[in-house]
């Protein structure tokens, strides 16, 4: 199956029949670093991190952590993966969902970088939306706040 967007009157295809990365799962159950490797060798790592004013509100944040990349979370790879890439993310908080069901709220930010700032867009977030879906219901909400996405579990 496959999904469209439209985006300035060019259909972008989001295709759904991608198998994600062999995923390194916490080494206890109940963790909350996730990783993986990709094809081109890049590591990817995906935290989920507890807000202290609220135990069921979970932060997510993945980036690449290998050296090359000079410990920059918001590197751009661009190694040509980044359908198989977000597919794996997508599983890993699936995968984190149901290991963690009373969690109510999730937010992620996606970075900006210089020329996107100059340009008034944020092309990341615009690619992590169109994953959204695949994660959450019509159970939640999702509210966009500048370059951060919070999703609210309706009560």
């Amino acid at each position: 199956m496959l999904i469209f967007f439209l985006n300035i009157s060019v259909f972008k295809i989001l295709p759904y029949n991608i198998e994600p990365y062999q995923i390194i799962l916490p080494v206890i159950k109940s963790g909350t670093v996730y990783s993986f490797t990709t094809d081109s060798k890049v590591i990817y790592e995906v935290r989920f991190g507890r807000k202290q004013n609220n135990i069921l509100n979970a932060t997510i944040v993945f980036g690449v952590t290998n050296e090359e990349y000079d410990g920059e979370e918001y590197s751009l790879t661009n190694k040509g993966e980044v359908y198989k890439v977000m597919t794996t993310i997508v599983e890993i908080v699936q995968l984190y969902k149901q290991e963690h069901p009373n969690i109510n709220l999730f937010e992620y930010t996606g970075e900006q970088s210089d020329k996107e700032k100059s340009k008034n867009r944020n092309v990341r977030l615009a690619l992590y939306s169109r994953y959204i879906k695949r994660v959450f219901d019509t159970n939640w909400i999702v509210e966009t706040i500048d370059n951060k996405v919070i999703i609210k579990k309706i009560k």
